[in-house]
């Protein structure tokens, strides 16, 4: 797709952030003043407290990532790794999955998990790039702790360690549903919020269940459609409320992720300058020309090329500005990804 071409770069292996640094709050943070039109180093995350003004709302996903990275046995003792996406019924019976050579597989195929034979999957067909699972049982988030792994990105290649069970979770992470980790959460601790908070910030809480298409690439018929996959939002009364009085007194709203801003952005109602409560699905495709007003800040982390993230994070800034501040950060050194460096944009 040519019109991805602007958005495209090339990452040295060494600069994907392969394991977490010792601190969280130690990444490096390129701030990014989209009014000045320029860019410079914090240097550290934590430093972002020299930005932070008394009144500002910063919101985050308090999604948790679940163990839903699953490697399944048949009965001649072959392996399938799978993914379990969600419950495609009200009884968590039957699931969609990311499902490994599934071309080796027949309809009626019993698959147990790894040392659990007691659960078992039946191997129910394909849905385009997907599969499907069912099980006798209702298989829920705690079941999954048992015979799981945390899915940690595919481009980390490298298997989970137990690091990974602490570090690949926000502080903020609080309702189960998600397989990948709204990353510009990670950067806090405790005591940074603590600080934040001192400062006269005040944190509110959405939610949005992170599916497995963050990773994969954009589509034509994504781009032409302005839609991408679909994830569930949730804003309750309580956030909506405070929201809509911080933006009546003109304080900075800061969206902690790009997962964050997808909800904000997708019940804002611009007409009535209003965010609404609400619990649904979102496909919103947020790209350059299109106009954020949901929030006045962005935290997040550096993205893959030719991304939705990255042309997200474009359209909240500019693409010069943005592509110009990854030129920089790939000539100095940053780490990338999702266990990488920091951007604050306001």
């Amino acid at each position: 797709m040519d019109f991805l071409n602007e958005y495209d770069f090339h990452l040295p292996e060494e600069q994907i952030a392969k394991f977490p640094l010792e601190n969280r709050d130690e990444s490096r943070l390129l701030v990014v003043d989209r009014a000045q039109l320029k860019y410079w180093e914090a240097p550290l995350f934590r430093d972002i407290t020299t930005l932070v003004r008394p009144g500002d709302i910063f919101v985050y996903n308090e999604t948790k990532v679940s163990y839903r990275r699953v490697f399944l046995q048949v009965e001649s003792g072959r392996i399938h790794e799978s993914i379990f996406l969600e419950p495609q019924d009200t009884q968590n019976q039957t699931w969609l999955c990311i499902l490994k050579n599934r071309a080796k597989l027949k309809l009626g195929d019993r698959l147990s998990p790894v040392g659990f034979p007691n659960y078992q999957f039946v191997y129910h067909g394909p849905e385009e790039e997907l599969s499907f699972l069912g099980s006798e049982l209702s298989i829920s988030d705690s079941d999954f702790e048992i015979f799981g792994n945390i899915p940690i990105p595919p481009y980390l290649k490298r298997n989970v360690t137990e690091e990974d069970k602490v570090r690949y979770q926000t502080i903020f992470a609080n309702r189960s549903g998600s397989v990948a980790a709204p990353t510009a959460g990670l950067h806090f601790t405790e005591e940074l919020k603590n600080t934040f908070r001192t400062l006269g910030a005040e944190f509110l809480p959405v939610e949005l269940q992170i599916g497995y298409g963050t990773f994969r690439p954009l589509t034509t018929e994504q781009w032409q459609t302005k839609t991408l996959h679909r994830e569930k939002y949730l804003v309750s009364e309580s956030t909506a409320t405070k929201l809509n009085d911080a933006r009546k007194e003109g304080r900075r709203i800061i969206a902690v992720g790009t997962t964050t801003l997808r909800v904000l952005e997708t019940v804002f109602d611009s007409q009535l300058q209003k965010y609404k409560v609400g619990s649904s699905q979102t496909d919103i495709f947020l790209s350059p020309g299109d106009k954020i007003d949901s929030v006045q800040g962005l935290i997040t982390n550096f993205h893959l090329p030719k991304s939705s993230l990255l042309l997200l994070v474009s359209a909240f800034a500019t693409t010069q500005l943005v592509l110009d501040s990854y030129r920089y950060a790939l000539k100095n050194g940053f780490r990338f990804y999702s266990y990488g460096d920091s951007m604050f944009l306001f």
